[in-house]
């Protein structure tokens, strides 16, 4: 009996940390049954980096939906961009966070005559013509950028929904715009450090309450992403680089944010 009991307590315990939002989004209608281009839809070797004003042009044209990243700069700008500093993209051995908006602006991504965007720049150009899904990168700043980043976002016209890694951005979303459709994202994030082993069991969701569940998709057999699901929260997988991928990950998936190629559904 004594067992029965304990079981039930760590079985309740568990649901309560894994349970998404009750609350179905209808926004989740938005990207239901379409591919989503990571980044936007980019080519290096076209001269179309990722994250550029000229990659989500090309997402547009094609009528994929298009997800991006923003960090925030070290005068408050909010910028489209995916690493928390610039060596990969710029060669530049500094964080975004400790850059103002018009250095970075001399700047040139990937070797190409692209500059890295405003979050304002980039809806601009997709102009409320696709679904814009948006991840928030954060670096202990996260309160300042979820602020900076509504503000913007109240103005726009379009359809978009908001995913982060950090349970915190969507903790703020549903506390100050709960009327925002929000995403968990996750991985196994095997050998990463405890905290986010938790997080990749999806065990902070009793924080952000999540109205989607966004999982890498070479982890969708994992038991706490199953259960999730099973608990009503919606199934996105990223990062798809082939067509056979998503073909295998049909039944698991809704929408499929994908890279590298023209995927048909």
């Amino acid at each position: 009996m004594p067992f029965i009991i304990a079981f039930a307590v760590i079985l309740a315990v568990l649901l309560f940390l894994i349970f998404p939002s009750i609350k179905k989004h209808p926004d989740l209608n938005l990207i239901k049954g379409r591919c989503i281009a990571h980044r936007g839809l980019h080519n290096n070797e076209k001269g179309i980096p990722e994250n550029s004003l000229s990659a989500f042009k090309a997402a547009v044209e094609m009528g994929y939906a298009i997800e991006n990243d923003i960090h925030l700069t070290k005068d408050g700008a909010v910028v489209v961009f995916h690493d928390d500093d610039l060596r990969r993209a710029c060669g530049i051995d500094k964080k975004i966070c400790k850059i103002t908006l018009s250095e970075l602006k001399k700047l040139r991504i990937f070797g190409t005559d692209e500059v890295i965007p405003t979050l304002e720049e980039c809806l601009n150009v997709i102009n409320s013509q696709v679904p814009l899904l948006i991840e928030f990168k954060v670096d202990k700043n996260s309160k300042e950028l979820c602020t900076a980043a509504d503000k913007i976002l109240e103005n726009y016209k379009g359809e978009y929904l908001i995913q982060s890694f950090y349970p915190q951005v969507l903790f703020w979303y549903r506390k100050h715009r709960n009327d925002v459709c929000r995403g968990q994202l996750a991985s196994a994030f095997k050998g990463d450090a405890l905290h986010k082993q938790i997080a990749g069991c999806l065990l902070f969701n009793f924080i952000s309450r999540p109205h989607f569940v966004s999982y890498e998709h070479t982890f969708k057999n994992r038991f706490f992403f199953k259960i999730s699901v099973l608990l009503g929260a919606f199934p996105v997988g990223w990062t798809f680089k082939k067509q056979r991928e998503i073909i295998e990950s049909h039944n698991t998936f809704k929408s499929f944010i994908f890279e590298d190629f023209i995927p048909k559904l």
